[in-house]
């Protein structure tokens, strides 16, 4: 058996409906940089930079928990995500201000972030997340 990862990427495909709404969201608001892009007759793709890339699984019961403390009640779908933020409070205003729908703010959450939720292009639901430590 090999040391090398079998998986060298993850890659969320996202289908916006609005796709010049949803890139001057992601690219231009929440800064995600632009690694390539490519278009045909029928259409435009682009790959936005994440940085580092985890796959997180949970129970129904653990994803009710995590809404709860996020947001008070149960909001999510099966998918939802989370991007790691330096300033959780700033950047929930300034994706506010861009279009999205903030569903809850920014709390403290018992695994020590500062987690919000919002509503944004493409019909995803977004946690941003800054740790705030001890």
């Amino acid at each position: 058996m090999s040391d090398e990862p079998a998986v060298r990427q993850l890659r969320l495909v996202v289908t916006a409906d609005d796709y010049d709404a949803a890139l001057h969201f992601y690219r231009d608001v929440l800064g995600l940089a632009e690694q390539a892009a490519f278009a045909s007759e029928d259409g435009r793709v682009t790959i936005l930079d994440a940085g580092r890339a985890t796959l997180e699984l949970t129970d129904p019961n653990h994803a009710a928990f995590i809404d709860e403390v996020e947001v008070g009640r149960r909001v999510a779908g099966h998918i939802r995500v989370a991007f790691q933020v330096d300033d959780s409070v700033a950047t929930t205003a300034k994706l506010a201000a861009a279009g999205a729908e903030v569903v809850a703010e920014p709390t403290r959450t018992p695994w020590n972030s500062l987690n919000s939720r919002l509503e944004a292009p493409g019909a995803l639901q977004l946690t941003l997340f800054t740790e705030i430590g001890d």
